[in-house]
């Protein structure tokens, strides 16, 4: 059955109970709420003793600010979380949120934690964000990135520099065409089309001569537009 804005309370209440699938279940339950009475719950929900209840929390925060909830209600708890809770996951779910919230100012929490974090999961998350955020000052610390030798974390620099739509981009991406991985050639390829301007064009020429059909044709897509 639908969950109605009547049943907040009820959820509320289950919340509180000793048993972890209910608490689950309550969160689950509120992307069937109006976006107010879903934050009610949220912010509940995030000081859960359980990381698995934080974490799923947490994870649909970011997507309230799209219902309409202001995102300078959610921006304090997201950056909270990604600072101070002792979980890794869950710290990896509020830099998600984050960037799903698209706030500038969130910058510089991000930045910050990318210094301080060890954790593989949200040193990734973070990249990934700072594209989603779209601020020109997160360049640099993607440059960075690009330049630190892990091949994941360097797919989703590319990947939001491309982003970013930054051209400065384009001569610390085309190194990474000689790349032996072709989803990292094919998200180089997407970059660059985004970039999408003549200095972009001797990177794509290559890419259109990718062995990989698939990085290939964007090249060729994206050479036709230039």
């Amino acid at each position: 059955m639908t969950t109605t804005s009547g049943d907040l309370p009820a959820l509320l209440e289950l919340l509180s109970s000793q048993n972890l699938g209910d608490r689950l279940r309550a969160v689950n339950k509120a992307r069937e709420l109006p976006a107010t009475e879903a934050l009610t719950l949220l912010q509940r929900a995030v000081t859960d003793e359980n990381a698995r209840v934080r974490y799923a929390a947490i994870s649909q925060l970011g997507t309230l600010s799209g219902a309409g909830v202001d995102p300078a209600a959610l921006l304090p708890i997201l950056q909270q979380f990604l600072r101070e809770d002792p979980e890794f996951d869950v710290r990896a779910a509020a830099a998600a949120a984050l960037g799903d919230l698209k706030q500038p100012q969130a910058l510089d929490d991000l930045l910050e934690a990318y210094r301080r974090e060890t954790e593989w999961l949200v040193r990734f998350s973070i990249v990934a964000a700072l594209g989603e955020l779209g601020n020109p000052a997160a360049f640099d610390t993607l440059v960075q990135v690009l330049q630190e030798g892990d091949e994941l974390l360097t797919t989703a620099a590319a990947a939001a520099l491309g982003d970013l739509g930054d051209p400065r981009a384009i001569p610390h991406l085309e190194p990474l065409i000689d790349s032996d991985d072709w989803q990292l050639r094919y998200r180089v390829c997407i970059a660059l089309a985004q970039l999408g301007t003549e200095a972009a064009r001797p990177g794509l020429t290559r890419l259109a001569q990718d062995p990989q059909e698939q990085v290939a044709a964007h090249a060729r897509t994206a050479l036709a537009s230039l």
